[in-house]
């Protein structure tokens, strides 16, 4: 999984005539094989691609869509971040019978956008919702704008009450967790750092980033929660992370070992993985309009320790 989004090759930018939407995006990872297009398997970009085709089937080619963060399957979104980049006779389509255009229909378009999708997405019980759609600011690019991406971490331990409610969002797991001494060796692996030992590996793509924060909590309900920010997050980055964590708080790992592994730079057998489901994508964080498109070229650029 990308959880968030890392460096890559450089994406196209909008043609001059079309105009850029941001959409939000919140969905239940449960039935999905990921966000991104996979023949043969539902996804969310798929269903949400295959939503603008029908929308758009008299003026193609229908928009795609560029996200933030790329979920692997399982992984839920609350704070999901996308783009399309829609052609004037799209926007039209979108405003029919109004004419002519005039300089607000841009932003008049975004809405009916989601007002169409949520149609066609269904409102009764759809796994995917667009919690909304917006007029992008210049420079603005879901992937390589971001600044950050934030996510969550459910865990329901040996002690705590099992709300069946919750039970597609939340990890339960056999033994008693120490919260504290997971959070103190989370605590230690913050700052810029190569998480090669963290990460899945991906041919070309660089495993360099900064984690933000790394925190956890036990909420009044007894389920453990973890924190995790960074400005970028590699394949499984999010999920080995909180796997190292839970060996410490079950006593299986001593709480240094995860800085001695990170530094060794490779993967490892000393912690396992966690399953998908406790992880949800919660925010993506943007820096000001004037400075998206510096962000999105600082993003593209290959970083080094």
């Amino acid at each position: 999984m990308v959880e968030g989004s890392g460096e890559g090759s450089v994406e196209g930018g909008p043609h001059a005539a079309t105009t850029r939407i941001r959409l939000g995006i919140a969905y239940d990872g449960t039935g999905f094989s990921g966000w991104s297009r996979q023949p043969g398997l539902r996804t969310v970009q798929g269903v949400l691609e295959e939503a603008l085709h029908t929308l758009f089937r008299r003026h193609e080619p229908a928009p795609t869509l560029t996200v933030a963060g790329r979920t692997d399957a399982g992984v839920h979104a609350l704070g999901q971040v996308a783009h399309l980049d829609l052609t004037p006779d799209q926007v039209d389509a979108l405003l029919r019978p109004r004419k002519p255009r005039n300089a607000a229909d841009d932003a008049d378009a975004a809405a009916a956008l989601r007002r169409r999708l949520t149609g066609i997405l269904g409102t009764a019980d759809s796994d995917v919702v667009v919690t909304s759609a917006a007029l992008a600011e210049p420079g603005f690019d879901a992937r390589f704008s971001a600044s950050w991406r934030r996510y969550e971490y459910r865990i329901a331990d040996a002690v705590t009450p099992r709300n069946p409610l919750l039970r597609a969002s939340t990890l339960w797991y056999p033994a008693r967790l120490d919260v504290d001494a997971m959070d103190a060796a989370a605590g230690t692996l913050l700052g810029l750092h190569d998480f090669a030992a963290y990460c899945k590996p991906r041919e070309g793509a660089t495993t360099i980033r900064t984690l933000q924060e790394f925190r956890w909590r036990r909420h009044g309900d007894g389920v453990i929660v973890a924190s995790v920010q960074a400005d970028a997050f590699c394949h499984s980055m999010v999920r080995a992370l909180v796997g190292a964590c839970v060996a410490v708080g079950e006593g299986r790992l001593p709480a240094e070992d995860l800085v001695l592994l990170r530094d060794v730079g490779t993967r490892t057998s000393a912690f396992k993985v966690m399953p998908a489901k406790g992880l949800t994508l919660m925010e993506v964080g943007y820096p000001h309009g004037s400075e998206l498109a510096a962000r999105a070229e600082q993003t593209r650029a290959r970083r080094i320790l």
